[in-house]
């Protein structure tokens, strides 16, 4: 057996996600599956029954009419984990909340809650807030600019990551013959003042039993690949090919040992969407099928602004040249994505329908065929080190069935895949050192 071990959670969008309008159209899935707390706990049942490590849950604060059905309305992260929490026993909750509208000492205290809350399962999702319209939801004229965002996204998880190590182990004996509560000696303040926050602490919650969250960061930018080897213990990414996973497995791992750190312990789990079928062409014709109904060209030009900051296209013509001025509007948003999709447009001389057509056109997935197509390609690209696990798109219910109830079996045949859980944290499940207190043990 395999001394690593594939690592799996399960990415939650509801109703449906980023190109996916029409998911909630399923039978299958509750119409409002994004708010319904019975569908997300019997998605986190089926995770855990198949041992996954972890549930993934995405956010954004910004609207508009054009925005993903599950974007539209859709339950706050930790609101949603903590119940999550004692609806399970060992699987890992985690959440995302953004750097860029959050104070670092609400944010310690809410994941510190929810981790003890879990037994420690916890895991925060840092994001810096792509949707620059949230600023104005936060009481700003404009958005962070880029360069802003990772800074403040940097200092933000040390502040938090400080006020996690506010108690020591045994600062509170809570002895009720000698009458001690706290030990004053293991409590400390943090008293950091920065370029973007002051904060005294200490914090008011004790650590869990996995010593705080798992940091868990995206990011494909030059920035996002920083902050990612510096601060994260897991980097959610996507990879088209096992080539490409290869490339930025090397280079993250790369930028963490020369930070001083133990490449073994920041872990790379992209996204992946798998189809299983009864044979492979079943598989890729499920494929084409949901691709064909969960989407739509009128609500993929809508969707099509938010990587330029909502910029709306429909003002101008379809069949007229790409309007690359618009790439302006994206620079306090996911300009990185804008920005190759400016470039394409460029390159292959694209009308506006036409980029938005490349966008939406189908690609064929890596992980698509038989199950036992699907366990062997999982495989190969785990063991050739493209990544150190995945993160599966919960999209239509039968599929997630198929995958724990057909692929999960063969995986853990091949010995790359746990057959039980060996601890209780989600650090345990990912192999992960608990974090070293700077005050003592």
């Amino acid at each position: 057996m395999s001394k690593r071990q594939i690592k799996l959670g399960a990415l939650t969008m509801g109703s449906g996600g980023p190109g996916r309008h029409n998911l909630w159209l399923d039978p299958q899935l509750p119409a409002n599956a994004s708010v319904d707390i019975d569908w997300y706990i019997d998605i986190a049942r089926q995770a855990e029954a198949a041992l996954f490590d972890l549930i993934f849950i995405v956010d954004s604060q910004f609207i508009t009419e054009g925005s993903p059905s599950h974007y539209l309305s859709r339950l706050e992260p930790l609101t949603l984990l903590s119940a999550l929490a004692v609806s399970t026993q060992r699987l890992g909750l985690v959440g995302t909340l953004t750097t860029s509208y959050n104070a670092p000492y609400n944010v310690a205290r809410r994941l510190a809650s929810l981790d003890l809350i879990s037994k420690g399962r916890a895991g925060w999702n840092v994001v810096t807030s792509g949707d620059a319209g949230t600023a104005g939801n936060y009481g700003r004229d404009e958005h962070y600019d880029y360069d802003t965002r990772y800074a403040r996204a940097k200092e933000h998880v040390e502040v938090v990551q400080g006020l996690w190590q506010s108690y020591e182990e045994q600062a509170l004996p809570r002895n009720r013959e000698t009458g001690q509560f706290l030990d004053p000696a293991r409590l400390h303040a943090l008293h950091h003042r920065g370029e973007h926050f002051q904060v005294v602490g200490p914090l008011n919650i004790e650590r869990s039993p996995q010593g705080q969250p798992v940091i868990f960061q995206a990011g494909d930018s030059e920035q996002g690949r920083e902050l990612g080897a510096a601060t994260a213990d897991v980097i959610f990414t996507h990879a088209a090919s096992i080539e490409q996973g290869q490339a930025f497995y090397r280079d993250v791992k790369a930028r963490a040992a020369r930070l001083g750190r133990d490449p073994e312990q920041l872990l790379v789990l992209p996204g992946a969407e798998i189809y299983v079928g009864d044979t492979d062409e079943h598989a890729r014709e499920i494929e084409r099928h949901y691709h064909q109904v969960d989407h739509s060209f009128e609500l993929a030009l809508k969707e099509f602004g938010r990587n330029f900051g909502w910029h709306d296209f429909s003002q101008y013509d379809l069949d007229a040249p790409f309007p690359q001025q618009s790439l302006e509007y994206a620079r306090s948003s996911f300009f990185t994505n804008a920005r190759r999709i400016a470039e394409q447009a460029r390159e292959r001389n694209f009308t506006l329908r036409q980029a938005v057509e490349f966008g939406r056109q189908l690609r064929p997935g890596a992980f698509v065929g038989s199950a036992e197509t699907v366990a062997t390609k999982m495989a190969d690209w785990f063991e050739a080190r493209a990544l150190d696990g995945f993160n599966i798109y919960i999209g239509h219910p039968e599929q997630f069935r198929r995958f724990t109830q057909e692929v999960i079996p063969l995986l853990q045949a091949l010995g790359v895949y746990r057959r039980e859980y060996q601890g209780s944290t989600l650090r345990e499940h990912l192999g992960l050192a608990i974090p070293r207190n700077r005050h003592g043990v």
